[in-house]
């Protein structure tokens, strides 16, 4: 920020990805004097369907100095320990992936290396039973970690589930009473500069023309500006994610809500299922190769647990990656800068780590051409680490019942994965590359999930003894089990603390 004369900056798109970055820019020039104005027109819709997030999102809330307690009530949220997998290895059995890590290390030995160890003894473990996150989600219950845990053991995180239009509501009010301009309309025209091709102004409907020195790219799946104007180019992914299309819908709440989105495969995809404090939000994903559209909407519809509230709504997409995220004075942000379908709720983390490294490589008026080179390395490392995470979603089924899942499972992988999986598969080694966007628990919990078992495991788990090491498993059990049925329930807990 230090001598940087970017004080003019035009944020195109409003929604999520565009108010998220009106909030955080308004946070970042405070004290400082700058104009920030976010065009939208109310005419245009927004997808607004990234209702789950991960924790990354508590920190993003905390570095607006937002209150979490008043965010809750605001957005009708409800807590999110984790995701929970049904029939995707196989139809009837169900899995779960929690913001925490099983068990603890000892000696030095990750815990699954012993579990392993326990496992080819023949001993029946399910790792599950080690996590704290897992045994409250099984039994609807919900209690936020505390500042300093007693042990490890009852170290977790959590993630919310929000209503996105309330969300962008929330940020718009606090960006706005920070000097933010909105402006309603629809941009028609881009102008460039004739020497070097940056963006110099948009032109709105109503003729206003609007400049600006640095322009943010929040316009959705069109790219208006990264695409529409400066042409960046799209990379197509589509040969290891095939699904393209989806159909989603609102119901009321059916009960107490969830501490944990649900999702469940089908026959082309996935269906999402996402408990707020009012209502439900209900999706599928699927590969319109596959299915036909019309019959996507009907196996919707037919597995909904209480009646519509709103009209079934379609969208079409291409996963993938914009060839850049920056591109000499726009940066693109959300939907418009690629597109990782939402299996894990990755949608919303991405528009805030891109507005991490566009705040951590801020630029003045040169825009040195190596700071961008490098937060676009940086956002296609993180894309494709995400990329191979989902992948491996389908990749590991053992379903073979559908023509989509048998393509998942024949198709071919990105290297990056394949030696992943193959590492883990010789000796349970958990592969960690540069900017991973999911940590080895996570992995771990997708490989337990698919039933991905080492041929070996770690030669250091057998430096304790067999009986040493079932008693200190079994205590871990014990109090992992005693601790979840000391919390209280998820609604109970919203009605005591954060009742919308």
């Amino acid at each position: 920020m230090k001598g940087s004369d970017i004080n003019n900056i035009v944020i195109v798109g409003g929604g999520t990805a565009g108010w998220m970055a009106a909030a955080s820019l308004s946070r970042f020039f405070e004290g400082k004097s700058s104009v920030i104005t976010l065009v939208e027109s109310e005419q245009i819709g927004t997808v607004g369907v990234g209702e789950a997030t991960i924790p990354g999102i508590r920190q993003f809330n905390y570095s607006l100095g937002i209150d979490e307690i008043d965010f809750i009530k605001k957005t009708n949220a409800s807590f999110k320990l984790g995701i929970e997998f049904r029939d995707w290895y196989k139809p009837g059995r169900r899995f779960f992936h929690p913001f925490s890590d099983y068990g603890v290390s000892l000696q030095g030995v990750d815990f699954h290396h012993y579990v392993a160890r326990l496992r080819e003894a023949g001993a029946m473990i399910d790792l599950a039973d080690f996590s704290f996150s897992t045994q409250m989600a099984q039994l609807n219950r919900f209690a936020q970690p505390h500042e300093q845990p007693p042990s490890s053991l009852a170290d977790f995180n959590y993630a919310y589930h929000f209503d996105a239009g309330l969300y962008a509501a929330y940020l718009k009010k606090y960006a706005m009473n920070r000097g933010v301009v909105r402006k309603e309309g629809k941009v028609i025209d881009v102008n460039l500069r004739d020497d070097d091709g940056f963006i110099a102004s948009v032109v709105l409907d109503s003729g206003e023309t609007i400049a600006g020195q640095l322009f943010i790219d929040c316009s959705g799946f069109r790219g208006l500006l990264i695409e529409g104007a400066l042409q960046t180019g799209y990379e197509d992914w589509r040969c290891w994610l095939p699904c393209d299309s989806a159909v989603a819908v609102q119901t009321d709440l059916f009960g107490e809500p969830s501490p944990f989105t649900r999702t469940t495969a089908r026959d082309a995809g996935w269906q999402w299922q996402i408990p707020l404090q009012h209502r439900t939000g209900n999706g599928y994903v699927y590969a319109s190769r596959f299915v036909d559209h019309d019959i996507a909407a009907t196996t919707l519809l037919s597995h909904l647990d209480t009646e519509p509230i709103n009209n079934p709504k379609r969208f079409d997409f291409v996963t993938g990656l914009r060839k850049k995220i920056w591109n000499k004075n726009c940066f693109a942000l959300g939907l418009a800068s690629g597109f990782l379908e939402p299996l894990e709720s990755t949608s919303i983390s991405l528009i805030q780590t891109g507005l991490s490294k566009l705040m951590q490589f801020f630029p003045d008026s040169h825009f040195n051409q190596c700071d961008i080179d490098e937060v676009n390395r940086l956002h296609r490392i993180e894309f494709e680490r995400i990329r191979d995470f989902i992948i491996l979603h389908y990749k590991a089924t053992a379903r073979n019942d559908t023509d989509f899942w048998r393509f998942c499972r024949g198709m071919e992988i990105p290297e990056s994965l394949a030696h992943k999986i193959k590492l883990f598969e010789s000796r349970g080694h958990i592969v960690m590359y540069d900017h991973e966007a999911f940590k080895k628990e996570s992995w771990l919990s997708i490989y337990n999930g698919f039933h991905c078992q080492p041929q070996r495991y770690d030669s250091r788990a057998d430096r304790m003894s067999m009986a040493e090491l079932k008693s200190h498993l079994e205590k871990m059990q014990a109090a992992i089990a005693q601790a979840a049925r000391q919390t209280m329930s998820h609604g109970d807990f919203i009605a005591r603390h954060c009742q919308a």
